[in-house]
């Protein structure tokens, strides 16, 4: 088979969403020659406290980032579960409505050191590649159950990311970005400029409706 260029999957909260997420997808799309790169918001996350926005006003502001990036769309799917929103149950679903496409789920180093924590995580290589954004010249200390599933999967030619569906990681070298939507919010709280930190539009939004102000709980 014949198999179409790669798409990206990026999941998150994206309570809001922000340069630190979307720079290193930007990154991952011109480094892997991504065909698209799809925003997957969260309804309701595992692995946190439930989002401080509702999924309206999320999926609003994915939407605004998404436009200003060619190439980024939006994915609804998990929005529209009234369970927790699993990494796997959307790679599932992904590997089985394109079946002649890659598809590369875009993470953190933080989220790869964490992976044993995640809800059936040995499976999601059997559905997608892992791409990984890393600090260059930083060497993590894995689990050990990490190291074994690099030591099995990881690859260093890009290629194998067009030439198969799925099973490989790749560990991409990125400018390192050190932005967390909890300091973006405490800094939005205090009412200081969040410009070059999101884009203008979604900056615009939150000012439109009053988010993220310490009256609500900052």
């Amino acid at each position: 088979m014949t198999l179409r260029p790669p798409i990206g999957i990026l999941g998150g909260t994206f309570d809001p969403i922000h340069i630190g997420h979307l720079r290193p997808a930007i990154e991952a799309r011109e480094a892997l020659r991504l065909a698209e790169v799809r925003l997957v918001p969260n309804h309701i996350p595992p692995h946190r406290a439930s989002p401080y926005c509702s999924s309206e006003q999320r999926l609003a502001m994915v939407a605004l980032a998404a436009a200003e990036n060619p190439g980024f769309v939006v994915d609804e799917r998990e929005l529209d579960r009234d369970r927790p929103s699993y990494t796997i149950d959307t790679l599932i679903a992904l590997h089985a409505e394109l079946p002649d496409t890659p598809v590369c789920f875009l993470m953190g180093m933080d989220s790869l050191l964490g992976l044993p924590s995640w809800h059936r995580w040995q499976e999601l290589l059997d559905h997608a590649h892992l791409v990984v954004s890393t600090r260059p010249g930083w060497q993590p200390d894995y689990p050990a159950e990490v190291a074994d599933l690099l030591a099995r999967h990881q690859t260093q030619d890009s290629e194998d990311l067009h030439r198969h569906r799925h099973g490989h990681i790749w560990l991409a070298g990125n400018l390192p970005v050190e932005l967390s939507a909890t300091r973006l919010r405490a800094l939005l709280a205090s009412g200081r400029d969040p410009r070059y930190l999101l884009p203008a539009p979604v900056a615009d939004y939150i000012r439109l409706h009053g988010l993220y102000r310490p009256t609500r709980g900052q």
